[in-house]
């Protein structure tokens, strides 16, 4: 299996397995089990000690059974990349030798290592003179990085090595700069450094290139400016006067005369924006469409290197060939988009499933070009100015693929000139004079022949030309009918194309019916699918029994543990069904251990209904729900849950960390399962939606899904209402009013909590009482209504005290510490919000410990004791983790800019309110949105420097 292995370290680590033009994606475990791999690959061929890979794990902190658990990485690892080995049967990919575990592959099948090796051909090249060659070897490399390096993962290696080859990457973005100011190519690159200059300031290296082609750009001014920005960024940031070689640079300048750049210095490791490069790979069988190609091409890549069109559409009917045709066209024409390739499904006719909207395809692409998710604007036109900055003076091509209509995609199309859109959709599309429409038909039965050639075989093909010719007419020109036809031929070498062709002829009135539209496709599908059903195989009728199954399921994606569920069997044997069916080419295999229907086969198998369909539904929908309470249970113990106890296998998760990963990774699939049955006429299955709905709250909060909370909890209230549940309607208001909080609609979330308050007092729910007045309490603060917050705050103290609700004491004490510190009380907030964080340390609630902490910080400003503020806000920060509260580490980090900033270290508050402007901007929270832009310009004020606006 080795020949074929490659290892990506420069991103998410990731193994593949290529066989020809197919890659396998290999499933590498757990972190740890990850970071192992990423030590020994980066060693391929030399043996590493035991002692080298704990220590590169854990450092000082390994564990006593810390070489148990490396044994266990490496089993892992083992049964990961050969899973036809034999249990006594010597690994031959992962060695143990005397000396230490080793990799056996060639450095070229490591990309870190390849990486490197690209750096030193680039050096030797222009130790040569050849910059021209130099520049291909550095764009080769660049093109590796998919993400920060070791992505993910912790551990003092994982640390070190994402460092240095973070330094190499910018120093190949430096090396390519320097080449292509040596041949004259200045005017590409000159946006490029003065991004690299904007992320790496005090850079001098990086300053001195942006300055030379800004000279030969007769740009001298802005040169000048270039320089001037430099000289007092280094005085105030590190008390330095600019080296020599930027002094040098500075005169010639001055002079205006170019110099040639000089070498490189050493990189500093701090990390540039990879370009993204997110094309799917183009289709294998691809054959045809000479006249829609050179159109297309004429466009996107004009002969005389004009600026492509700005927009540029094939529609036509659905299998038609669409989104084939642009991918090819678009990997023909990636050259001339240097800065980026992005690509998006807009969903527009995945039946089932909602389109993304306008705001969702831009936060994609913007998160894409470097924009942090925390800081993609909720407002769509907001966003859509972004996305036209972030494209000036880029050449990026945009692929959105299955547009739903104009509307969706609208605000995107003003792109900037040099930057392309190029769309497929089912509609016909009309925008002004600069856009390019290609309407697309039904393929010649020339090229019909040819894609049936190239998948089955051209001897067999051509053996008997007119049963050929009678299959290509009952395809009817379809590519996806074709496609499927020529996979079942090759999938049954002992069938003669005329028993195919005889075989869809059994469906001739069905395809008669194709001209119109899904007909063709959909007799294709079920010939495909009685092919599984007759099979001599076990594995193939439940491969057909599963795809009728998963057509009941309205999710983007499932994996074989869900496929188990719906199909009431392990996952062992739900997987080997859904691999036959990508065999099969009914079901796509999406990341790792995720599958996809492709939108047109989803259609199909939605309307197989099978015999216990209704029960399988359930199983499905009881796994989601199972799953989602138990990792909101994992992911903070101490937090109540709204979800009931549900009689289905949970996916099993052990730690806060697994949970919440599991539900940042599953939140769209288990999001779209709760609207699914929410909007079921049936019982049951509505309840199941109001149980899920229930278990996603808690993960909503933290990572502030206000909209999909708002939306989810919404239907909620209406099925709680027509099934007469009042106790569920109580918590969907609870829940509805959250929402609204955290986005600063205070007067309608006080309604909402009005309307519970008065379920549980009708239904004698005292914890439901006591649980209204806390969030009428924090919804007053939120609204800065302090003393209406301190009044029911003191209610629900009472309350949670005669009920024994310790949750409820905690939570009252801080809202009463809230709101004292709110009305001008801190020394009585301090005393209260003591008492809270007492109570919060008792039962090790490390949730109510940040907030209270968080809390104490503010108070001790307010009290000015900065230095206590300052260990109350550091400490708060670490416990809401990386992963956790985002808006209360936002606050968290308003609060240490302050805090810095009244101590009067200005680099430092800078440090931190610039962290909170990158990370957390667009959360659409008024109020900390007003506070984070008061601080920032408080803080550049402070230091004499114009406020910067991060987008």
């Amino acid at each position: 299996m080795s020949d074929g292995l490659f290892i990506r370290l420069l991103g998410a680590v990731t193994g593949e397995h290529r066989r020809g033009a197919v890659e396998e994606f290999i499933d590498l475990g757990p972190a740890r089990q990850q970071a192992t791999l990423a030590i020994l690959a980066s060693a391929a061929a030399r043996p590493v000690p035991m002692t080298q890979l704990v220590a590169g794990l854990w450092g000082q902190d390994a564990p006593r059974n810390a070489e148990q658990s490396v044994y266990t990485y490496v089993a892992g690892l083992r049964r990961a990349f050969e899973p036809a080995r034999k249990r006594r049967e010597p690994s031959r990919l992962l060695a143990g030798t005397a000396a230490g575990y080793v990799l056996c592959l060639e450095p070229t099948q490591v990309d870190a290592l390849l990486f490197a090796q690209r750096l030193g051909e680039a050096g030797s090249s222009r130790l040569a003179g050849d910059d021209l060659q130099a520049v291909r070897h550095l764009d080769e490399s660049l093109a590796m990085w998919r993400g920060t390096a070791l992505s993910g993962l912790s551990g003092p290696f994982a640390e070190r090595e994402r460092a240095r080859l973070e330094q190499l990457r910018l120093s190949a973005f430096e090396q390519r700069a320097e080449s292509l100011l040596r041949l004259g190519r200045h005017h590409e690159i000159t946006e490029e450094l003065y991004d690299l200059t904007r992320r790496h300031p005090l850079r001098e290296r990086v300053r001195e290139l942006l300055m030379t082609a800004l000279l030969r750009s007769g740009r001298r001014a802005e040169a000048l400016d270039a320089y001037d920005e430099g000289r007092r960024l280094l005085a105030e940031e590190l008390g330095l006067s600019p080296g020599a070689g930027l002094r040098e640079c500075h005169q010639m300048v001055l002079r205006a005369q170019a110099a040639p750049p000089r070498q490189a210095p050493q990189p500093s490791a701090t990390p540039r924006a990879p370009l993204p490069h997110q094309l799917p790979r183009p289709l294998a069988g691809f054959v045809g469409r000479t006249r829609e190609i050179v159109r297309l091409k004429g466009h996107l890549a004009p002969w005389d290197a004009s600026p492509p069109s700005p927009l540029t559409i094939i529609s036509g009917p659905p299998g038609v060939g669409k989104s084939a045709l642009a991918l090819q066209v678009a990997h023909q024409v990636q050259d001339r988009f240097p800065d980026g390739r992005l690509y998006v499904n807009c969903r527009g006719a995945t039946p089932e499933l909602p389109a993304l909207t306008a705001l969702e395809v831009l936060g994609r692409f913007l998160r894409a070009l470097g924009v942090a998710a925390g800081s993609v604007p909720a407002d769509l036109d907001e966003a859509a100015a972004v996305w036209r900055g972030h494209l000036h003076g880029r050449r990026v091509l945009a692929l959105l693929d299955d547009a739903a209509d104009l509307a969706q995609i609208r605000p995107l199309l003003a792109v900037p000139h040099g930057s392309a859109l190029l769309v497929t959709s089912r509609e016909s599309m009309a925008w002004g004079e600069d856009a390019c429409q290609v309407e697309l038909g039904r393929m010649s039965p020339a090229e019909s022949a040819t894609m049936l050639a190239k998948l089955a075989g051209v001897v067999r093909v051509s053996a008997d030309t007119d049963a050929t010719a009678r299959l290509v007419r009952l395809c009817e020109g379809l590519p996806l009918a074709l496609r499927i036809s020529g996979a079942r031929l090759a999938g049954r070498p002992d069938w003669s194309v005329s028993a195919l062709a005889d075989r869809l002829s059994d469906e001739r009135r069905r395809l008669h019916e194709l001209a119109a539209g899904d007909l063709a496709v959909r007799s294709s599908l079920a010939a495909s699918r009685t092919a599984l059903e007759r099979g001599a195989r076990p594995v193939d009728r439940l491969a057909a029994h599963t795809l009728s199954l998963l057509g009941l399921l309205h999710v983007p994606e499932v994996t074989a543990e869900a496929a188990g569920a719906l199909l009431g069997a392990p996952e062992a044997e739900a997987e080997p069904a859904l691999e036959r069916l990508v065999d099969a080419h009914l079901l796509d295999r999406a990341d790792g251990d995720r599958y996809q229907l492709h939108d047109l086969v989803r259609l199909f198998a939605s309307e197989l209904r099978p015999d216990g369909s209704r029960d399988a539904l359930i199983r499905a929908l009881s796994y989601y729900a199972a799953s989602a309470r138990l990792a909101s249970h994992v992911s903070d113990p101490h937090r109540t849950q709204l979800a009931s106890p549900v009689d289905a296998a949970p996916h099993a998760v052990a730690t806060a960390e697994e949970a919440r990963a599991w539900l940042l990774k599953e939140e769209a699939v288990l999001t779209a399962a709760a609207l699914q049955a929410l909007n079921s006429p049936d019982e049951t299955i509505a309840r199941l939606g109001v149980n899920l709905a229930f278990g996603l709250v808690w993960h909503q909060e933290w990572a502030h899904r206000m909209a999909a909370a708002k939306e989810l909890n919404t239907l909620v209230l209406r099925v709680s209402e027509r099934l007469g549940d009042e106790a569920s309607a109580l918590l969907a208001h609870d829940r509805i009013a959250n929402a609204l909080r955290l986005t600063d609609r205070t007067d309608e979330a006080v309604a909402h909590l009005q309307a519970e308050l008065e379920l549980a007092r009708r239904l004698g729910d005292s914890f439901g009482e006591m649980r209204a007045l806390g969030n009428l309490s924090s919804t007053s603060n939120s609204g800065e209504r302090h003393e209406e917050a301190l009044a029911w705050a003191e209610r629900q103290l009472v309350l949670a005290r005669r009920i024994g609700a310790h949750v409820g004491v905690r939570y009252a004490l801080m809202a009463m510490g809230a709101a004292q510190l709110g009305s001008g009380r801190p020394g009585r907030a301090r005393e209260t919000l003591r008492e809270a964080l007492a109570e919060a340390e008792k039962v090790g609630d490390a949730g109510h410990q940040a907030w209270v902490r968080l809390l104490l910080g503010e108070t001790c400003l307010d009290l000015d004791d900065p230095e206590q503020a300052l260990d109350h806000f550091h400490r708060a920060l670490e416990l809401f983790g990386p992963n956790g509260y985002r808006l209360g580490r936002l606050r968290c980090l308003i609060g240490l800019s302050r805090t810095y900033r009244r101590l009067g270290d200005l680099g430092r508050a800078l440090f931190h309110i610039t962290d909170a402007a990158v990370s957390f901007r667009g959360l659409g929270h008024r109020r900390w949105e007003r506070l984070l832009a008061e601080e920032q310009a408080a803080v550049h004020a402070a230091r004499g420097s114009a406020p910067v606006h991060y987008v």
